[in-house]
């Protein structure tokens, strides 16, 4: 009788929900500079923190994200989120606040001339990204259900100075402080939006460019939009690390 009591229980018990994540953002979500990336724009790679946690959860994946992306692209790629995801990621506002020029100008012009274009970065972040951040929020906040959870991870410093560098200590100086202006104004809207926001910049530390064991790629020549982007290493220990902590 126990046992008949038993299964008659399980057979009216609802069936449990396969977690499926639905991972939005641009080419640090992608997984560009993971390698294996496609060859058509959006860049993406098995080997980005995404799909690393779907395999290690056994979940469905949806991948929105696209190499490039700004505010404007991922409000448009919330609409990807489906009634059954249970996890939402998004990583987004570098490409907004200028990345590639900041890099670009921080690779061939001078100390100056860096620090002058950093300096504009971080002014964007401050006064004009909070705007574009909550509207991409609204977006995903009016797709998801309530059940679904929702991740903001953020962007780590790039460089470390424990060994010799290409790039002046000044630039590296310049180009973590608005590292550090991203992860601040991101995490703040996203907590504001009730996410929640995983700061990447504590698992990413030490292992930026010109560290012994970098988790980010330096300069690279072919293909060049590898540049400054988390390799294999820096998904694995560094995003899908923070990522775990942050759903656990």
């Amino acid at each position: 009788m126990r046992m008949l009591a038993l299964a008659l229980l399980m057979s009216v018990l609802p069936a449990p929900v396969a977690p499926e994540l639905v991972a939005l953002g641009d080419s640090y979500a992608a997984g560009l500079g993971a390698g294996d990336e496609a060859s058509d724009d959006c860049r993406r790679s098995p080997h980005a923190y995404p799909g690393l946690w779907a395999g290690r959860h056994g979940a469905s994946l949806v991948v929105a994200a696209c190499a490039g992306a700004r505010t404007s692209e991922v409000t448009a790629q919330a609409e990807r989120i489906t009634p059954t995801a249970t996890l939402v990621t998004i990583t987004v506002g570098g490409n907004d606040a200028g990345f590639s020029e900041v890099m670009t100008r921080c690779t061939l012009g001078d100390d100056d001339e860096c620090g002058q274009r950093v300096d504009a970065a971080v002014r964007f972040v401050r006064d004009e990204l909070p705007a574009r951040l909550d509207g991409v929020y609204d977006a995903v906040r009016a797709r998801r259900s309530s059940a679904a959870r929702v991740v903001v991870l953020g962007y780590p410093r790039l460089f470390s100075f424990r060994t010799w560098c290409l790039m002046s200590g000044r630039k590296r100086e310049a180009v973590n402080r608005a590292a550090d202006a991203l992860a601040e104004v991101t995490g703040e809207r996203a907590r504001a939006a009730g996410f929640r926001f995983a700061d990447v910049r504590q698992p990413f530390d030490g292992h930026g460019v010109c560290a012994d064991e970098p988790w980010l790629n330096g300069l690279v020549l072919v293909p060049v939009d590898r540049s400054y982007h988390p390799n294999r290493a820096g998904h694995e220990a560094g995003y899908l690390a923070a990522l775990t902590a942050a759903t656990s």
